[in-house]
């Protein structure tokens, strides 16, 4: 159950004060959204599922513990996973989480 994913209740933490956030079961996990768009997702099988933008992708990958997200066999083009080992530190989840949100935050609201 979702519930019971620690990295979740971290994330939880971090982003419980913010009235524009949403949490909606997804991935076999829980995800976090702002105007409707995935700020962060913590996935069933662990760690975080973040879009980063095509822009982003290749500096992002060279980050330790970071790589292409794959689902259903077929990679998400713009989209990480980051290990949980990435973001064993509280500092490291905060900096993950912020870099989410301000991506969330920049794109238009899904109406």
């Amino acid at each position: 159950m979702t519930d019971d994913l620690p990295l979740a209740d971290r994330v939880r933490e971090l982003l419980w004060l913010d009235p524009e956030v949403t949490e909606k079961r997804m991935f076999g996990g829980v995800s976090f959204l702002i105007g409707g768009h995935i700020a962060v997702a913590v996935s069933g099988r662990g760690g975080l599922l973040m879009r980063i933008g095509p822009e982003g992708i290749d500096a992002t990958l060279r980050e330790p513990g970071v790589e292409r997200a794959v689902m259903g066999g077929r990679e998400m083009g713009g989209w990480v996973r980051v290990d949980e080992g990435a973001v064993s530190t509280e500092e490291d989840l905060r900096r993950w989480v912020r870099r989410g949100t301000g991506l969330a935050r920049a794109l238009p609201p899904k109406e």
